[in-house]
């Protein structure tokens, strides 16, 4: 259903407040370079700061911008599974293409737990639901077995893995088939991810390299595994500078020097450090990105 190189797209700030005219830019970068899907409102779109009336005005901006041109998927988990089903239920009313939804944060779920949340979601909205999966995010982990457990539900069609683990994805792949897509949650490993079965990236790195990491699953899915391997090389520079602090302080702060948008977010995140910023201009000034 999805695939390629979906961008989690950064949701940009003004003195505090969303700023819906570089939002807009920002969608019309992506599609113009190649980005096969867009993710409004996840962790790179500071979902967790933005309050509810801007979060769905952030969805609704990235949908009416994109105009069709791409896929729109809306972040719309939450720690309270009945929030989640109304997050969901908006966005549909809305007209998106999908959701993805974070396994819930703080609470701990058991894997019953985590059984019954997406269940339930799955169960009151008819939309393509995509699971996500980042344990350094939410202090739980979403196991193989709970997963081939959802698989099955017609509404369940994808994951997005964030462990890191390749083993992980493996198991999944292993006990779900062709059940369920799978998506790299992690830019660094996006091409043996695809070799052990992910039909693409829900990706931080396209939001300042959309055309790179869209020719990396472009070059995979043509059978050019060559190209794809070495741009999966070249990228693991920049991508880990993504990530020298918390995303999406590095991603932000690389726009910022794009002249994209601004390097704002919001507490409890804050500006990078000087010294991690100088070592990010470098690395950019390295890729001829500035």
């Amino acid at each position: 259903m999805f695939k390629g190189s979906i961008v989690a797209i950064v949701t940009p700030f003004c003195d505090g407040r969303v700023d819906e005219k570089k939002l807009r830019e920002l969608v019309d970068f992506q599609i113009e370079n190649g980005t096969d899907a867009i993710v409004a409102c996840g962790t790179t779109g500071e979902s967790s700061t933005l309050d509810y009336e801007e979060h769905m005005d952030v969805i609704r901006i990235v949908f009416e911008q994109s105009a069709g041109r791409v896929p729109v998927i809306a972040g719309t988990g939450s720690n309270s599974t009945a929030e989640a089903i109304e997050l969901t239920r908006k966005a549909k009313d809305m007209g998106v293409d999908g959701v993805l939804l974070v396994t819930p944060y703080y609470n701990k779920p058991t894997q019953e737990g985590l059984y019954r949340h997406y269940t339930a979601i799955a169960d009151a909205v008819d939309i393509p639901q995509i699971l996500y999966n980042v344990p350094g995010r939410t202090g739980v982990n979403m196991l193989p077995e709970t997963v081939a457990r959802l698989a099955p539900h017609k509404n369940i069609v994808a994951i997005k893995e964030a462990t890191g683990s390749l083993q992980q994805a493996s198991e999944i792949m292993a006990l779900c088939g062709s059940q369920i897509d799978l998506f790299s949650g992690d830019d660094f490993i996006t091409f043996p991810m695809m070799a052990c079965g992910a039909v693409g990236v829900i990706s931080v790195l396209a939001n300042i390299m959309p055309k790179t990491v869209g020719d990396l699953t472009d070059a995979y899915f043509a059978g050019d595994l060559a190209k794809a391997r070495q741009l999966h090389l070249d990228t693991l520079k920049i991508g880990n500078a993504m990530f020298i602090e918390s995303n999406p302080i590095p991603v932000k702060t690389a726009l910022g020097l794009l002249g994209k948008c601004s390097d704002e977010v919001r507490l409890p995140l804050c500006q990078m450090s000087p010294g991690n910023k100088a070592k990010l201009e470098s690395i950019m000034k390295e890729y001829k990105l500035i």
